[in-house]
């Protein structure tokens, strides 16, 4: 049988049952948002029928009483972000190591000059909320390209105007020419971690963003200068938040940033991306599974 199982979760796959005395590491990504503290999102009133709202409601609770009961499976967890590591603590009761997921920086490079739009790259998730971007940019009236698809779609798109428009799905390397050449990324959700944020920076462009989440952990911005510890940052700014997840909030974040443009320096906004490299991850990921072997082994015997 196996002595080492890894699994990678947002889910189920923490679950797994590992034989008697095999390790079992988990790198969780988020315990199950559609179950716990995102399920009004997903489920809240107008987006299922009575029926069927009743039906999920008893289903949830016992997927609830399962996603506690499978986490006693995990002998160490590792969250993908501080923002994960309370919420396991939180819904499962137990303590994580924070390891960043990896970001491949080098698919991403700088271009010498923004174009005139915004960007936005995302699953057309409720959570996501594009919905409030879609607002904010049909008052401000400036161009915003979104890319991606899902479940919103048309919702999305019957609420947009003439100056945002829809590209759908994008290959890799079309993704990678919008990220270099836009003003600026906007990402208006309250993630785990938020990959795409680091892709934008690995790009050279800053990011305004919901200051929750996530985001907090990887965008340094211009408009605070407190960040988790409560200390002045020294530096280099990659983005501008906003603490209010409406319309106007992120009006007055897009204003502020065209008034500022001048103080991102897209060399800066890479190399702080640079700190979430692949490379990175793969080392403190190898580093912790080793560490975590040796110990859980070293007790047993």
């Amino acid at each position: 049988g196996y002595d080492l199982i890894l699994s990678s979760s947002h889910c189920v796959a923490k679950g797994i049952i590992p034989p008697p005395n095999a390790i079992h590491i988990s790198y969780v990504h988020t315990p199950m948002r559609y179950v716990w503290d995102s399920y009004h999102h997903y489920f809240g009133k107008g987006r299922v029928n009575w029926f069927s709202g009743k039906v999920i409601t008893i289903f949830a609770h016992y997927l609830r009483m399962w996603d506690v009961a499978s986490s006693n499976r995990v002998d160490y967890f590792m969250a993908n972000s501080n923002h994960v590591a309370k919420r396991i603590e939180k819904y499962y009761r137990r303590k994580s190591d924070v390891i960043y997921p990896p970001v491949d920086c080098d698919k991403f490079s700088l271009s010498e000059k923004a174009e005139d739009f915004y960007l936005i790259v995302s699953a057309f998730a409720p959570y996501k909320r594009i919905d409030i971007a879609i607002e904010a940019f049909n008052r401000l009236g400036l161009r915003l390209k979104i890319i991606g698809e899902g479940q919103d779609e048309k919702n999305l798109m019957r609420i947009a105007r003439q100056n945002i428009e829809f590209l759908g799905w994008q290959d890799d390397n079309t993704l990678k020419e919008y990220y270099s050449k836009c003003k600026a990324l906007i990402f208006p959700g309250e993630e785990d971690f938020g990959i795409v944020p680091v892709e934008a920076m690995a790009s050279g462009r800053p990011v305004i963003a919901y200051g929750k989440g996530g985001a907090v952990e990887t965008v340094i911005p211009l408009n605070a200068w407190t960040r988790g510890d409560n200390q002045k940052s020294e530096e280099k700014s990659t983005g501008i938040f906003f603490y209010e997840q409406t319309a106007e909030a992120l009006i007055e974040a897009v204003k502020f940033f065209e008034d500022n443009q001048i103080e991102f320096d897209r060399n800066s906004i890479r190399n702080h991306a640079l700190r979430f490299d692949r490379k990175i991850f793969k080392e403190k990921i190898r580093n912790y599974i080793m560490e975590k072997y040796e110990d859980f082994y070293r007790n047993k015997n």
